[in-house]
């Protein structure tokens, strides 16, 4: 694997991440709401995704739209500059090619995935600490077990303090679902579109051929990933006993089941 793809891989994503930290923190704060109470029995301080953004910077100001960037910076890093140069390393050495030298979609799926999940676990600390940082809120707008982080460095050292590298670890399985599915899907389905796109002479255009297929790329990814994007912020977010078990679930499948039982397949997506 060249040191380049992995470095290239990384920053690409890097610079997104300012921008799309705020959609982030909204996403985070709507996906715990309501944890694990029946639908209308709970007071809903997010309403909707503007709403949720004008309430948000009502109550934790402005900046408080940006929590969590240090570890999204990270995470972003971490896990892409793995799926990247996995992925195109497994596209050079003719990986995931037929007999006839055509791509192969499902091997594509199956490298991307492969990218994704291993990115996934490495940055998972991060991700972690993300998650807990993007729930702190307000008291008039908490949802969620709320964390009392002051920093990304902070929550290293009191985490690591508690559980050891065990505990900065905690809940990475649980993540590798959502890794693969969403890695799989966006990246094997971007470099399909792009071929099709041209082989049916929709967009020939190198610039606006990759944009429209980076959009579909991007939109399929998100209806796939959202369910286990539900699950893993759930886990990652919880607190934790005297033991250091997690207050609420025992892990994955124990999570799955419970939103369903007592949200419904609604608040999977």
């Amino acid at each position: 694997m060249a040191t380049s793809d992995f470095v290239l891989g990384g920053l690409a994503s890097v610079g997104a991440t300012f921008f799309t930290n705020p959609i982030e923190v909204v996403k985070t704060r709507i996906q715990l709401q309501g944890e694990l109470a029946a639908r209308g029995s709970y007071v809903e301080p997010y309403k909707g995704i503007v709403q949720a953004f004008i309430t948000v910077a009502k109550n934790d100001g402005m900046m408080g739209l940006q929590k969590g960037l240090a570890p999204a910076l990270y995470f972003q890093f971490i896990i892409n500059s793995f799926r990247l140069s996995i992925y195109t390393n497994a596209m050079e050495n003719h990986w995931m090619h037929k007999k006839n030298g055509e791509v192969s979609f499902s091997l594509g799926l199956m490298w991307g995935a492969i990218g994704g999940i291993v990115g996934s676990y490495f940055s998972s600390p991060f991700f972690m600490i993300k998650t807990q940082l993007q729930s702190q809120a307000a008291k008039a707008i908490a949802v969620g077990h709320q964390h009392a982080h002051k920093s990304m460095s902070g929550a290293l050292k009191e985490i690591y303090s508690k559980g050891g590298i065990v505990g900065l670890w905690r809940g990475s399985l649980s993540a590798l679902p959502r890794a693969a599915v969403g890695s799989g899907a966006q990246i094997a389905t971007f470099g399909k579109t792009k071929s099709l796109l041209m082989e049916y002479d929709l967009v020939h255009q190198p610039t606006l051929n990759s944009f429209c297929s980076g959009l579909i790329a991007g939109s399929l990814m998100s209806v796939a990933i959202t369910p286990p994007d539900v699950i893993s912020t759930r886990l990652y977010n919880q607190g934790l006993d005297a033991q250091g078990r997690g207050l609420y679930y025992k892990g994955w499948l124990d999570c799955f089941v419970k939103i369903l039982r007592t949200e419904g397949i609604y608040e999977q997506f």
